[in-house]
């Protein structure tokens, strides 16, 4: 059950993540059934995720479930994405983290099952990951073990993205917004740096000049109030 002071927060958020996997689809980020998104509940040890397996096409609020800390169904018909551990996971250990995405994007998957990090040789990539973004161990879908690999990896880094090796995708962010851009960006310089790797050797951007840029994005670039 959802508690009475969690349901107004509970129904805005449910509109928000539906919407949100529209944004997976207009990206080319996720294909058939694949991928999701989920927002912590804040105040509350909850949060909203997509069901399995239902298309996208399909996807309404009403279908979003929510789950609580240990990915025990809470609220919602359907059952909750076989990736609900490893979501519950990164909540219970990265209290910062209002969001989390899984895709299988082309590029940062290309990486994946190559098992290697994405080297920062873009700005973009300076700007909004502070440095390379990292590859993730490999674990087997079901448990706990991507959750456990992810907050490994991201633990302490700059990074909102890891790609998970032989596998795909995961970002994070204070909310649900931040954590599909990151996956958005993720794909975005995956793609450019591949296509680069083809025609010659990437060149790195200099640490100090990563610094710079990365701190410029995050604290100058845009609007008051904008972030994002």
């Amino acid at each position: 059950m959802i508690p009475e002071s969690a349901k107004e927060i509970v129904d805005e958020l449910r509109e928000q993540v539906s919407a949100l996997h529209a944004e997976l689809v207009r990206y080319g980020l996720v294909v058939w059934t694949a991928g999701n998104v989920s927002a912590r509940v804040p105040g509350h040890d909850l949060f909203l995720i997509k069901p399995s397996g239902v298309s996208y096409d399909d996807l309404t609020p009403d279908a979003i479930v929510a789950c609580d800390l240990d990915g025990e169904l809470v609220d919602g018909e359907l059952s909750p994405s076989s990736d609900t551990a490893a979501h519950a996971y990164v909540y219970r250990h990265m209290p910062e983290v209002g969001g989390v995405v899984h895709t299988h994007s082309t590029y940062a998957c290309a990486w994946s099952a190559r098992a290697e990090p994405i080297p920062c040789a873009l700005t973009a990539m300076a700007d909004e990951f502070g440095g390379p973004i990292p590859l993730g161990p490999f674990a087997r879908i079901g448990d706990d073990s991507i959750g456990r690999g992810i907050v490994e990896t991201l633990s302490g880094h700059r990074s909102r993205a890891v790609i998970m090796q032989n596998h795909g995708v995961f970002s994070i962010g204070p909310d649900a917004k931040a954590a599909v851009k990151a996956a958005v960006m993720c794909e975005d310089v995956a793609r450019s740096t591949h296509i680069a790797r083809q025609l010659g050797p990437l060149t790195p951007i200099p640490q100090d000049d990563v610094d710079a840029l990365f701190d410029r994005y995050q604290n100058v670039y845009g609007q008051t109030g904008a972030k994002q």
